[in-house]
């Protein structure tokens, strides 16, 4: 059985959120055994798993991801949307717009430290819409 539904994640600041719990609560009961789809509609965001536990770690990666693509880069064309923009969308390439996470026994099989992040790109950014597909 396949089940898809499709819901918004509230608006945050720049920066590395664990949005695990927000996910949970906006999806239908879960199969005893199965995968999880989440699709992130946009790209100038991403979601991944990492570590949810140590608030530092999500400091930490937007720290990298700014280092390693700053704004304001002289040699960027699309420039439009501000400055922010661009190297949003690169960071959100970088990371990606979906992930599959398995089911056991009715309930995300995730790690003992892992969570869902929700990676904010923008500057000011708006709710971000995802798309669960529920197969099991």
């Amino acid at each position: 059985m396949v089940s898809q539904i499709a819901f918004s994640l509230s608006a945050r600041p720049r920066g590395f959120h664990v949005v695990t719990r927000e996910v949970m609560e906006q999806l239908p009961p879960l199969p005893r055994s199965g995968l999880l789809h989440l699709f992130i509609q946009h790209t100038s965001a991403a979601i991944t798993v990492n570590e949810a536990a140590d608030p530092d770690v999500l400091t930490d990666f937007e720290s990298i991801f700014n280092q390693l693509v700053p704004e304001n880069l002289p040699f960027l064309v699309h420039t439009l949307e501000g400055p922010d923009d661009m190297p949003a969308h690169i960071k959100a390439a970088m990371i990606g717009h979906s992930i599959t996470l398995p089911i056991s026994d009715g309930r995300l099989n995730l790690g003992t430290w892992q969570g869902i992040y929700l990676c904010e790109f923008r500057n000011r950014a708006s709710a971000r819409g995802l798309v669960a597909t529920v197969y099991g």
